[in-house]
């Protein structure tokens, strides 16, 4: 007698997370992890100053190591090379800056011509003897010079962040005798991370090498047109126009204030209107129009993605987040996107226009 067949039990459904409530925890985690960074933002900023310093001149160990030299001299030159740029920028701004403190109240009889012109101007168009008190009694050449006090200060204070960025240089240059090592073997063991690594540290020294050209190329031109149009001070502007140049996009607005300001109290408006048109043309062209291609073909960053971290990390780590948007961008997404196979496809968004060549290889493929 054959016994009938048990009626299959139905299968029990394998129970997974809703795709809506992933992307609302990954969400929520971003957010309490750019909260961390802006608490943690003194730390974080030189930290990381650090670690792009060390990255950009990891080249020198490697050349002292294929000369045969020992690993210690090798560290030794390229830590010495990082000091030499560091404090010679931050001294020569602490400098001039003090030479600025010093020279401003020079000015003080010419801004109060300036304010009781521009008094009689308003009061010329209608606006109330009230309405102009309210607009102008701010405007002070000692509150001036106290602002400048207080950037020299904050320039100089910048030494007591030194020490702590030269001993996370020291200890960054000492880890970086094994680094070769250490990649790889993690190329050996996870080559996806060790490929998102090295193109991390490979995109921000070249973003470093393009930046820092065409830096010294707007610092001598933006330099030397000041010098010829009798701007006092041109060192300082020009040394002001390389530094901002690491800003992306609107680093020479910037660039441009102190100067027009300057000339305005020195020579008049036709002075400070004739800054503005040079910086304007020699900065926007060089600023806004050629070195963006560059960059983005360097770092593979598009245009607006390069403005919009530029405007995130300065919100999350202040002045020091606009110089470090770039290379702290390039850290998130090798973190995020290129340590993943899977997600790489993201690189074609948010990167910079392919090249013919790019395009042509993407048309023969299937």
């Amino acid at each position: 007698m054959r016994l009938p067949e048990r009626a299959s039990e139905p299968a029990t459904p394998e129970w997974s997370i809703p795709r809506g409530l992933i992307v609302l925890l990954a969400v929520a985690a971003s957010v309490v992890a750019i909260g961390g960074m802006k608490a943690f933002s003194g730390v974080i900023g030189p930290t990381f100053l650090a670690l792009m310093l060390t990255i950009a001149v990891q080249p020198v160990q490697e050349w002292a190591r294929k000369r045969g030299w020992p690993a210690w001299l090798g560290m030794l030159c390229a830590l010495c090379a990082v000091l030499f740029i560091l404090i010679g920028l931050v001294g020569a701004l602490a400098l001039s800056a003090y030479q600025l403190a010093s020279q401003l109240p020079e000015y003080t009889a010419r801004l109060n011509d300036l304010l009781g012109y521009a008094r009689d101007l308003l009061a010329d168009l209608g606006v109330s003897t009230e309405q102009i008190q309210k607009a102008l009694h701010n405007i002070d050449m000692s509150k001036l010079v106290g602002l400048v006090d207080d950037l020299l200060g904050g320039a100089i204070g910048v030494f007591s962040n030194l020490f702590f960025v030269v001993a996370l240089l020291l200890f960054m240059a000492v880890d970086g005798m094994s680094i070769r090592q250490r990649m790889g073997v993690v190329a050996r063991q996870r080559p996806a991370i060790a490929h998102a690594l090295g193109e991390f540290a490979y995109g921000t020294r070249k973003y470093l090498v393009v930046s820092t050209v065409f830096g010294a190329i707007v610092a001598v031109l933006d330099g030397g047109a000041l010098w010829l149009m009798g701007v006092p001070l041109p060192l300082l502007w020009a040394l002001l126009s390389f530094i901002t140049n690491y800003i992306p996009n609107v680093g020479f607005v910037i660039g441009v204030i102190p100067p027009a300001l300057l000339a305005l109290l020195d020579s008049g408006p036709v002075l400070m209107m004739w800054v503005i048109v040079v910086y304007s043309v020699i900065n926007f062209v060089i600023q806004s129009i050629i070195q963006p291609k560059f960059v983005g073909d360097a770092v593979g960053l598009s245009v607006t993605l390069t403005f919009l971290s530029l405007v995130f990390w300065t919100w999350v780590l202040g002045g020091l987040g606009a110089i470090l948007a770039v290379p702290l961008t390039l850290l998130v997404k090798a973190l995020l996107l290129d340590i993943d196979p899977s997600t790489r496809w993201a690189d074609v968004l948010i990167g910079a226009p392919l090249n013919k060549k790019e395009l042509a290889e993407e048309k023969e493929s299937p």
